[in-house]
């Protein structure tokens, strides 16, 4: 991989950049005030073909990767617009259907997918497993020539928005009769399929809810992929995720310090700008650096895994989401630190990433658990679980 970003990569970021400056923080605050979705903004993006920059040409894509979609996500939130479903629609549903679903199911998703038109939710969190996948109880078995889905959901983003969900669930193995998972597309109004909005403290258009699957009865062909092989084909949606949420959080800290450098060069309380005291200074140019060293691990990750690097962009993903979150928060902290009491103001909107830089912390994996795969895969060490 080159360090130097590529003409056509400098170009899809000037595009983008451009188009987020078109609606901007407020447009998204007052998606949140009033409610709503940032339905324009999704629309116009697909239309202008960067939702779907990562899928297959054949099926209206743009042919390119994770690296093209992780720079539309990182513009996007730098400009203060982000949109958070894109690190599920595209880039997890869009990848795992292109990769591994038949050619039935890419006629049906990809297309819209590619074009903004459709959109698709993932569920894999539940209340009682936690960060422990093994621990998934949301189960298939088989019904005729179909199959009958039955579980729990939580923290599962945008199904209000979306038309359906891939859903992660677990069906028994014939040969042991041990539990392996499986992924499953399931329409938003398949009967016993149902959603209940979580309420959050975070200030984001994009919803959390908890879905009931009560017998949910589905097709033979709601299935993706090989039945034998669903730990495999879900990593390979996971590792997107991770790639995607690190560039959500280095849009959000670009954002924020954009906010405050601005703030820092032209507040004036005494001879001088506050910037140019050291104080005010030197934190931010840290951010800055720390922010820069995040965007490098996750160029790399997605290099890795557009180049079929599944393992090597397992180990990258996480680094990159890990540092990116970091770099984030203390970005945001730092941002409002500068403001001082306008860091808090509703004008100046960057009390509202206090909350939402935490979240790449967590989700959707936490910090402690990429130290775990870190510390057993990369470095050898005993589990301790």
């Amino acid at each position: 991989m080159t360090l130097v970003e590529s003409t056509e990569h400098a170009d899809l970021r000037a595009a983008v950049a451009a188009l987020g400056r078109r609606y901007g923080r407020e447009y998204v605050s007052q998606a949140v005030r009033e409610g709503k979705h940032t339905d324009e903004l999704w629309a116009e993006a697909g239309e202008l073909g960067y939702l779907g920059v990562n899928l297959p040409v054949e099926y209206g894509g743009g042919g390119g990767g994770i690296a093209e979609l992780s720079i539309v996500l990182e513009e996007l939130g730098a400009a203060g617009s982000p949109l958070l479903l894109m690190v599920v629609s595209p880039a997890i549903c869009g990848t795992v259907i292109s990769r591994f679903g038949t050619e039935e199911q890419k006629r049906r998703w990809l297309p819209g997918l590619a074009a903004g038109t459709l959109r698709m939710a993932f569920g894999i969190t539940e209340p009682e497993a936690g960060s422990n996948t093994h621990r998934i109880t949301t189960t298939a078995r088989r019904d005729g020539d179909g199959w009958l889905l039955s579980g729990r959901k939580v923290f599962i983003s945008g199904v209000d928005a979306s038309d359906a969900t891939l859903i992660v669930g677990r069906t028994e193995d014939a040969r042991t009769g041990k539990l392996k998972p499986c992924l499953f597309i399931v329409d938003r109004e398949a009967p016993g399929f149902s959603y209940r909005r979580i309420p959050m403290e975070v200030a984001s258009p994009e919803l959390q809810f908890e879905l009931v699957l009560d017998d949910v009865r589905l097709p033979g062909d709601a299935l993706v992929g090989d039945e034998d092989a669903g730990l495999l084909q879900l990593f390979a949606g996971l590792n997107p995720e991770r790639i995607m949420t690190a560039a959500f959080a280095i849009g959000m800290a670009r954002y924020a310090l954009g906010r405050a450098v601005d703030y820092a060069r032209t507040r004036q309380v005494w001879q001088q700008p506050i910037g140019a005291h050291q104080a005010i200074a030197h934190p931010l140019a840290q951010s800055h650096i720390e922010v820069e060293l995040a965007r490098l691990m996750m160029q790399k990750a997605a290099h890795l895994y557009d180049s079929g690097d599944d393992i090597a962009a397992g180990e990258a993903a996480n680094m990159a989401k890990y540092a990116a979150a970091e770099a984030a928060v203390r970005a945001v902290d730092q941002a409002v630190h500068t403001l001082g009491g306008n860091g808090l103001s509703t004008e100046y909107g960057l009390a509202q990433l206090i909350t939402a830089s935490r979240v790449a912390r967590v989700a959707p994996i936490s910090r402690e658990m990429i130290l775990n795969y870190v510390s057993h895969r990369t470095l050898g060490l005993p589990k301790s679980y």
